[in-house]
């Protein structure tokens, strides 16, 4: 499958944005969605995850209650929502997917497939 991240840009402190990631190829509803972020000289960090079907998420307790991740299977998207954005969520976001686990979520390194990511800045 691959995977295209869109909708970074350059916001204000608790401001909203939208990433969306859209997937070509493959079963998507096959696989659980998660997104990640990175900063230069960091390790990629977790950012929230979904299941294929949509109805569990997962999230990072940085994000939690400020970003929401959903899903349209029929149009092979993820979504992800991030409100009350602060300078600390800059990065590059990734989406990624993974299609293997059956129990629990996947770790980073159980990824198969990574979008290009997007760049995503929030000023102060």
């Amino acid at each position: 499958v691959q995977l295209q991240a869109s909708g970074g840009g350059l916001v204000q402190a608790g401001d909203s944005l939208r990433l969306s990631c859209a997937a070509s190829g493959g079963t998507f509803s096959s696989y659980i969605m998660g997104w990640f972020r990175q900063t230069p000289g960091r390790e990629r960090e977790f950012v929230g995850v979904i299941s294929r079907g949509g109805g569990n998420t997962f999230y990072a307790d940085s994000v939690k209650g400020r970003f929401t991740i959903s899903r349209d299977n029929a149009k092979k998207r993820v979504t992800l929502q991030m409100n009350s954005l602060k300078p600390e969520d800059t990065a590059v976001y990734y989406c990624a997917a993974e299609s293997q686990t059956s129990s629990g979520w996947p770790l980073k390194y159980d990824y198969d497939y990574w979008g290009q990511g997007t760049q995503v800045t929030v000023s102060s």
